[in-house]
């Protein structure tokens, strides 16, 4: 008759055995070489925001337009109990130069929701494309970049077309972004 065990004890014995049961698995080296992000895409560009730098990915939200803010400040959303002021993303660099406002399309349109220090923010994009990773050799940095949003795009990965690494977090530091009266 076996003498019985507590719980304790009885964990430790199955820690032991999947221990020695997993000493004959093979390892699986881990990747430390690879960069993720969240594709969007404004526009003709592609862009990829750093996964750190992104808290959430919303569907377009219901929303209250506010008087006396810029054209690019669409409203303000409630999103569980807190107001997410939202911004065109589009409509904010074309304001200074990158060209359009949102596509039409709306049921593609995103909200990446940005929380950086004490910015709270959702930036309207054309569309999301989900999770994107990249070699994090194959980063090569961007020269001469010129236009508004330049100061936000930290390099680019090449595929089929080019993913620029857009900055939100740089974008909540600007002095730009953050002034939204009229």
């Amino acid at each position: 008759m076996t003498e019985s065990l507590t719980a304790f004890e009885l964990l430790l014995q199955i820690d032991q055995r999947c221990r020695l049961l997993a000493a004959d698995l093979p390892s699986q080296p881990t990747r430390q070489d690879s960069w993720s992000g969240i594709g969007f895409r404004l526009g003709e560009h592609w862009y990829v925001a750093p996964m750190g730098e992104v808290s959430e990915v919303l569907h377009e939200p219901r929303f209250t337009q506010l008087p006396g803010v810029k054209p690019w400040v669409k409203g303000v959303a409630n999103l569980r109990g807190r107001l997410l002021p939202l911004m065109d993303l589009c409509a904010f660099f074309s304001d200074k130069e990158l060209g359009h406002e949102l596509s039409a399309v709306r049921k593609q349109r995103r909200v990446l929701v940005v929380e950086h220090n004490d910015v709270f923010a959702g930036l309207m994009v054309d569309e999301v494309f989900g999770l994107q990773h990249f070699a994090q050799d194959s980063l090569e940095p961007v020269e001469a970049l010129n236009g508004p949003i330049a100061p936000f795009i930290k390099g680019r990965f090449r595929r089929e077309q080019n993913w620029q690494v857009f900055s939100p977090f740089a974008l909540a530091r600007s002095q730009s972004f953050m002034h939204v009266a009229l």
